[in-house]
């Protein structure tokens, strides 16, 4: 695991050098600043306030999944998701999405291989419905930034595979059972790989519901309607005019360039997107980048006014002392205990 960290550092932090060198040369910090310091705040507040419901929707969503197997409280789900996306935002890696596996694993008698798979597979939808998005944007948009193009290629065809994943993979559970059996392996190292097999199937398996993928598509719809539309409110008090394909195109952008390596919080990643999508359409690079220096920092806010109670609740909240999972191991605070983990 240390490994693995090590890694994402060597990959994420020269990669952020560069986008912020790109994103940051020729720039007018006084006209960043002119920007900034004329902002309306009231639009701003409102720009905050459609971020708390976008997490509340996700958390819901997530929830819809988890669901399938033992139904969790809407409080546990949004302070789990909460604290995950903290550590998204302050630790490398995406580990965020193992602080909220584990927050949910040690309050449940979910495994944490199935609450992961599920995590993963809602970040996955996230990726086909930004595709989707940008596909129908880019058809009418005039400026077309030409990474996002190449990038949204490649990611339709990582994005097609995982929904032909999700719809493919249930149906192959005995043949996977069987492949595994056949292998030369140590029975308990067997078994443990066939326990693991059959939590991520049941994860996956959590879409084959009609109900339950309703549920999950109409929320999604919601959830980047309300990004959108918080997007123009952050735009208007600056003073700048998003059109709603606009606001979605930069969305886009975000979602597809934090699937790179990156340091925590996008940084250098944002930047580069900001500048990119946004000068096209006639913002300036000043004004682009004044815009996403303040969105992030609005996130930051947001993120941890929520975050942290939810973490301290997560941490302080009795634990599941259920020993049907087989995966679980047990922590006196794990979710502290992943924090600390990841910041050595």
């Amino acid at each position: 695991m240390k490994r693995g960290r090590a890694w994402s550092w060597i990959l994420s932090v020269p990669l952020a050098a560069v986008l912020l060198y790109l994103s940051l040369r020729g720039v007018d910090w006084k006209g960043v600043w002119q920007t900034i310091s004329g902002a309306r705040w009231g639009f701003l507040a409102a720009g905050c306030g459609c971020s708390c419901v976008s997490f509340f929707l996700r958390s819901l969503r997530w929830r819809i999944l988890l669901n399938a197997e033992q139904r969790l409280s809407v409080g546990l789900v949004f302070s789990a998701n909460m604290a995950g996306y903290m550590g998204n935002s302050f630790l490398p890696a995406r580990a965020g999405e193992l602080v909220r596996t584990i927050a949910i694993s040690a309050r449940s008698s979910l495994s944490k291989t199935y609450v992961l798979t599920t995590a993963l597979s809602e970040r996955l939808m996230d990726v086909i419905a930004l595709v989707l998005w940008s596909s129908l944007i880019l058809l009418g948009a005039g400026p077309k930034p030409r990474w996002i193009e190449d990038l949204s290629g490649t990611t339709a065809i990582a994005a097609a595979a995982g929904a032909l994943a999700i719809a493919l993979l249930p149906h192959t559970e005995s043949l996977c059972r069987n492949l595994l059996r056949r292998l030369a392996l140590p029975s308990a190292l067997r078994e443990r790989l066939l326990r693991f097999a059959d939590q991520v199937l049941l994860g996956v398996r959590a879409f084959h519901n009609m109900g339950r993928l309703l549920g999950f598509t109409v929320l999604t719809v919601a959830i980047w309607m309300t990004d959108a539309f918080g997007a123009i409110l952050m735009a208007d008090g600056l003073h700048l005019h998003f059109s709603f394909a606009m606001a979605m195109l930069l969305l886009t952008g975000l979602g597809l360039g934090s699937a790179l390596p990156s340091t925590p919080g996008y940084v250098g990643i944002y930047q580069f997107v900001a500048v990119t999508v946004l000068t096209p359409f006639g913002i300036s690079r000043d004004s682009a980048l004044a815009y996403i220096l303040v969105a992030q920092a609005s996130a930051y806010v947001v993120t941890l006014a929520l975050g942290l109670p939810s973490l301290y609740w997560t941490t302080a909240s009795p634990r599941c002392t259920s020993s049907s999972s087989p995966d679980r191991s047990p922590a006196p605070s794990p979710v502290q205990s992943e924090l600390e983990s990841r910041r050595s």
